[in-house]
């Protein structure tokens, strides 16, 4: 995540000025399209908590025949779905085992052990993001009072735009298949996946227990997961979002968008691809920068700049109406529905054209 925090202000500021800001610092920066807003117009709506939203119903419907899963439950956001998904997979003093460098171990404000009690085992993960099964085995813990009880694997696909070895997922899921283990799959981005794999979103994911899919990112929905799974796990995982504040009345307005997302916007989620790859090798290109062609799998590329240049790119480029994710040494650079190649074009020449200064 970001180290350099960019102000509200300097933002408005920025859209005063100029009618050409362009974001690149996440794929959840993306605003509704005219047709994704027609869409949440027009919803049909009813009173969600009683299930008696029509919007809704065919949502959640809608993901579990894509993911392959008997039923699955609309919220509000990934966090609340990963969160939803540990407290109705695990109970008080029992562990997880996820990456240290993934969502649910780092971002999501340790809920898992605030809200549920639940204790975190973080391994490291490698270069490309993933764990192996090795790793995996050796971190679940004997059936012995002296130590939490192991219940759940949770994965990523992808990471840090990276998608993952299915071989090595299969084995990992071996692994707690064996040992009595669930899984889980933190899905934010598994669409970018499936474009990228060209496999279907089912086959990728069929031997997960439980699955959580983002909408609001490359899919370019305004809000809103869905978690799939078992028909009495969801039922369960109800309760759990009640518990947590998520039940949702006329939710069919967000619905929409969701499902407008899912009908229009994954196969264009290659141009996303296309637009990173190329991003990569023009800021590649540039001498002061270095970029892992081999880690752009999706659509996010990462550079690295020496220290006593990070400030000032970043600067630079928040004053051309270009946003980042800087954090330190390390910038992200993020393509999405609102980037397009005159985007990609002018972030590269900006970015050069600040180290020839």
């Amino acid at each position: 995540m970001a180290n350099y925090k960019i102000r509200t202000s300097e933002i408005d500021a920025k859209r005063a000025g100029t009618n050409h800001i362009v974001d690149f610092r996440s794929d959840t920066v993306t605003r509704p399209s005219d047709a994704m807003r027609k869409a949440i117009a027009s919803a049909a709506v009813g009173d969600d908590v009683y299930h008696d939203d029509p919007t809704v119903n065919q949502l959640e419907q809608k993901v579990a025949e894509l993911l392959g899963k008997e039923a699955a439950i609309f919220v509000s956001s990934g966090t609340q779905s990963n969160l939803i998904a540990l407290l109705t997979h695990c109970g008080r003093g029992d562990e997880y085992i996820g990456g240290n460098s993934y969502h649910i171990s780092y971002y999501e404000a340790g809920g898992a052990a605030v809200l549920g009690g639940i204790s975190p085992r973080h391994l490291q993960v490698n270069e490309f993001g993933g764990l192996s099964a090795k790793q995996v085995q050796g971190a679940i813990n004997a059936d012995d009072p002296h130590f939490a009880r192991s219940k759940l694997v949770c994965l990523e696909n992808t990471f840090n735009g990276m998608v993952q070895d299915q071989h090595e997922i299969n084995r990992i899921i071996d692994v707690a298949m064996v040992n009595n283990l669930a899984t889980h799959l933190d899905g934010a981005r598994l669409m970018n996946a499936v474009v990228a794999s060209g496999k279907n979103a089912d086959r990728l994911v069929e031997r997960f227990d439980t699955v959580s899919l983002c909408l609001s990112k490359g899919l370019g929905a305004p809000v809103g997961s869905v978690l799939a799974g078992p028909a009495d796990f969801i039922c369960r995982a109800r309760y759990n979002r009640k518990l947590l504040g998520g039940g949702l009345r006329q939710a069919g307005v967000l619905a929409a968008a969701g499902l407008y997302a899912l009908e229009n916007n994954i196969e264009r989620l290659a141009d996303d691809h296309c637009r990173a790859k190329k991003l990569a090798a023009g800021l590649a290109a540039i001498e002061e920068l270095s970029v892992d062609l081999e880690k752009v799998h999706t659509n996010m590329v990462f550079a690295d700049v020496a220290p006593e240049h990070s400030m000032g790119l970043y600067e630079h480029l928040l004053a051309k109406g270009i946003l980042v994710d800087g954090g330190g040494t390390t910038v992200r650079f993020v393509c999405h529905y609102d980037v397009d190649d005159e985007a990609v074009e002018r972030l590269i020449d900006e970015t050069a054209r600040h180290f020839s200064k």
